[in-house]
């Protein structure tokens, strides 16, 4: 038996790859760092990649189970994440396989109908969201999660009205690194942005509330399902362990008429948060000059030099920061 890690599949090499995944009834994925394979002379028997701190792809071959391969995998692909800095592992797969996983030290997070997300920690997601140390509130506790992708004066005034209706708000910003600006300048530009609220509160999601870039597909026979099922997942996360943590009541959201899959986002999330006793508030888009003001308005307006536009879309004090990450240009 040969291991081997490779950082790209080529030739002939990604073609015996494909095939093994297609004959175990996966899909081959793109997004990938490292991939280890496990060869018995030229037989292809075991497989697993890496992409961040996310394993993909995993997969044994049917005439093989029971001798270890998939721990062999796991462990080849721990090591190399481990010398890239990841101390912390996910991987997405079906339900049924939850028993394949459990005794190689991966702990399920929660899971739908037709995915289950586990994780290499146990009672991660409860010491992350113990480590936020949430305040206990009275009255109406709210909820909003954003991505911010900069901050803008649509999101500012979705937060302020939703922050006048209830007694305190949560505005939880996406941690994963997959937007254009990094997470770090994000939440600062909502924090900046949201400092003269005084009844909110600014937190990060850590790796458990993610983006449907970022969500692995390559196990689902039907694709066009994956957006739902990735909302699914990320609603059942958010109403499992934050609401209660931090007594949340209700979900703020604002209209989409711009983006179908958000919208769809927001269709899941007003059929699914009341089944958890947690009310979801549909709030008007912000416009400006007859269109509802979004980020990627911004981007484009960055993309182009126009200050003056980038200035009518966005707050002051994300203005200031983006001319903080873009001397020259302003």
């Amino acid at each position: 038996m040969e291991i081997e890690v490779h950082a790209r599949l080529r030739g002939a090499m990604r073609t015996v790859w494909c095939n093994f995944l297609s004959s175990v009834g996966l899909e081959a994925d793109d997004n990938l760092e490292q991939t280890v394979l496990v060869w018995d002379d030229e037989e292809l028997i075991a497989t697993g990649s890496r992409q961040g701190n996310l394993l993909k792809c995993l997969a044994v071959s049917p005439s093989r189970q029971g001798e270890g391969l998939l721990a062999t995998v796991l462990s080849a692909l721990r090591q190399e994440a481990f010398r890239a800095g990841h101390r912390h592992l996910f991987l997405y797969t079906k339900p049924k396989n939850i028993d394949l996983f459990t005794p190689l030290f991966f702990y399920p997070v929660a899971q739908t109908e037709r995915v289950l997300l586990m994780e290499d920690q146990k009672y991660g997601i409860r010491n992350f969201v113990d480590s936020l140390q949430p305040e206990k509130q009275a009255g109406t506790i709210g909820a909003i999660v954003m991505n911010c992708n900069p901050f803008t004066r649509g999101h500012q005034y979705l937060i302020t009205t939703a922050a006048q209706a209830c007694d305190h708000l949560y505005v939880f910003v996406l941690s994963e690194d997959q937007s254009f600006f990094t997470a770090k300048d994000r939440m600062e530009m909502v924090k900046l942005g949201t400092a003269h609220i005084p009844n909110v509160t600014v937190l990060p999601t850590g790796p458990y509330l993610i983006s449907s870039a970022t969500f692995p597909t390559y196990f689902l026979k039907d694709r066009e399902a994956a957006p739902q099922v990735q909302c699914e997942l990320d609603i059942q996360i958010f109403a499992r362990y934050f609401a209660p943590a931090f007594s949340i009541t209700r979900r703020y959201v604002g209209t989409e008429p711009l983006s179908p899959l958000t919208n769809q986002y927001n269709d899941a999330l007003k059929a699914i948060l009341p089944t958890y006793g947690i009310a979801v508030e549909e709030l008007p888009r912000l416009e400006c000059g007859g269109l509802p003001i979004s980020a990627s308005a911004v981007r484009a307006a960055l993309e182009a030099k126009d200050w003056a536009a980038v200035a009518q879309l966005v707050p002051e004090t994300t203005l200031r920061y983006l001319q903080t990450l873009y001397p020259a240009q302003s």
